[in-house]
């Protein structure tokens, strides 16, 4: 589609190339997306693995929404098998498997849950665990995800159960019941993995702009860096805007549910090796969860309330929230942790569709793929982890209802950038910091020898390991355009307020160098 096609790299050249193209009438669209979240990233690799000429459209930032307040879990259904949702939890299965052995093992790593077994857990809560942890080996099972990769459900006892989660609570600890789902190092690098993997196929991958006036067969682009605007036409165009697909498309009614989650130091839980699950009281279904992550963070989540009203463009949880997460997992810490140990916070709102009353953790997480009176295809609900599976559907969709000619899907057996079996993760990794391993893969030697900043492995602030090599590869290959596309979403760190205090100047300092 472009002379960029065949590389992974996106730059503020690159865009600048792209819009001009566009504004040209030089590009002829098949497929326009609207949306650069993971499921946004997904509906353009798809189509431009199958050859369609295909642009993507963000007005702000790959994966600027939901798609980065995840809990970072690549699950394989077990929360709806509890609630009687087999085939979403089938489908779960399946795409964590394609994830962890296909598509994006480098990002992944499998994570053992862990449910202590605690006098206030009875006989019945605890064997309604173990059978559900059963369930969920059958769907890895059935899913074909090997057992050496994701090991089956075991119990151990009270002396393992303290060395995986130190600060679990001890009196009347009766071991513990143990399960393996898969854990991403970060969301918000998987939809780039996704976005700069669909470059390399030849998609338009367009940041900051704005999509308005959109119909079945156009809409007007406004570059937000410029003001400048233009009418692109295109054969399909795919709403994948999340939550706000209603301000798209407003024949769509969605009903927001709210994920709040809390961020505290790993010591607090004594640098955890496995992810602490506690059941919520009086709730057969429910868990929240303390995930140790990148960074030497542990995250607390998930609650799952209703947020009605406009959408904002950031969440922010609750005191009630925040209140039920501490008080939730402190059942079952030996330590009661409180608001003063919170190192931070984030919520994200999931695109759940609007079917009538009840409770949001009622709704389906079942996605769906909606064509408009406009004309408008938009693919809208589900899940991070079948991104995949929801992007197949809505290109399926378009090409049967505008007649495109396009290749089967490939997306299931495609390594995205970084991958094992992607071109560009030939070279070794030898002698490189695992943290930088763990966040670019096969990538990871690129990103030094590409570097030309000063002391390119030196962390880019105290205690922080993400070194100054990454935040200038954000700029030079993952389309950072400003401090926050580095620290918000190409990096963590501004999920601790401190964190970002202690990089920002190094990290403006790299970007002013590169002109931004």
């Amino acid at each position: 589609m472009t002379t960029h096609a065949g590389t992974t790299t996106l730059d503020a050249r690159r865009r600048a190339e792209e819009l001009d193209a566009l504004a040209d009438r030089a590009t002829d669209v098949d497929v326009l997306v609207i949306g650069g979240g993971v499921t946004g990233a997904g509906v353009a690799l798809d189509a431009a693995s199958r050859g369609l000429r295909t642009v993507l459209v963000e007005s702000r930032d790959l994966a600027f929404g939901t798609s980065r307040w995840s809990s970072k879990l690549v699950h394989g259904g077990l929360r709806y098998l509890a609630s009687g949702r087999i085939g979403v939890a089938r489908e779960s299965a399946v795409e964590r498997g394609i994830l962890m052995t296909r598509t994006a093992p480098h990002l992944i790593r499998p994570l053992p849950q862990l449910v202590p077994l605690l006098p206030s857990m009875g006989r019945g809560q605890t064997a309604l665990v173990h059978v559900g942890f059963l369930a969920g080996d059958l769907l890895r099972a059935s899913a074909r995800t090997p057992a050496a990769l994701l090991p089956r459900v075991r119990r151990v006892g009270a002396a393992e159960t303290v060395e995986l989660v130190p600060a679990v609570r001890t009196d009347g600890l009766g071991g513990a019941l143990v399960a393996h789902d898969g854990q991403l190092v970060d969301d918000a690098r998987l939809v780039l993995a996704i976005a700069r993997t669909a470059a390399q196929h030849g998609a338009a991958v367009l940041t900051r702009v704005r999509a308005e006036n959109v119909t079945g067969t156009s809409a007007r682009l406004t570059d937000t860096l410029t003001g400048e605007s233009l009418t692109v036409s295109a054969r399909a165009v795919v709403n994948a805007t999340g939550v706000w697909a209603g301000e798209v498309d407003d024949s769509i009614r969605l009903r927001p549910s709210r994920g709040t989650h809390l961020v505290f130091d790993a010591a607090d839980f004594g640098h955890p090796r496995a992810a602490l699950t506690v059941p919520v009281p009086g709730s057969t279904s429910r868990f929240v969860f303390a995930l140790p992550q990148q960074l030497g963070r542990v995250v607390l989540g998930l609650t799952d309330e209703d947020a009605p009203g406009p959408v904002p463009e950031e969440p922010v949880p609750t005191d009630t929230e925040i209140d039920f997460l501490l008080a939730t997992v402190n059942t079952a810490l030996r330590t009661a942790l409180t608001r003063a140990d919170v190192r931070g916070a984030f919520a994200g709102l999931r695109p759940l569709i609007d079917t009538g009353g009840g409770s949001t953790a009622d709704l389906s997480r079942r996605h769906a793929v909606l064509a408009s009176p406009s004309g408008v295809i938009t693919v809208v609900g589900g899940k991070l982890t079948t991104y995949r599976r929801m992007a197949e559907d809505a290109v399926d969709a378009a090409v049967r209802a505008r007649g495109l000619t396009a290749g089967p899907c490939r997306t299931g057996v495609l390594p995205l950038v970084g991958a094992p079996g992607h071109r560009d993760s030939a070279s070794p990794s030898t002698g490189l910091p695992a943290s930088l391993i763990a966040r670019h893969g096969g990538a990871a030697r690129a990103v030094l020898d590409t570097a030309t900043v000063a002391r390119p492995l030196e962390p880019i602030g105290e205690g922080i390991d993400v070194t100054r090599a990454e935040v200038e590869y954000a700029v030079t290959h993952e389309g950072a355009l400003d401090p926050s596309d580095v620290l918000d979403r190409r990096t963590r760190i501004g999920l601790v307020s401190d964190d970002a205090d202690r990089a920002r100047p190094a990290v403006t300092e790299i970007l002013a160098a590169h002109g931004r």
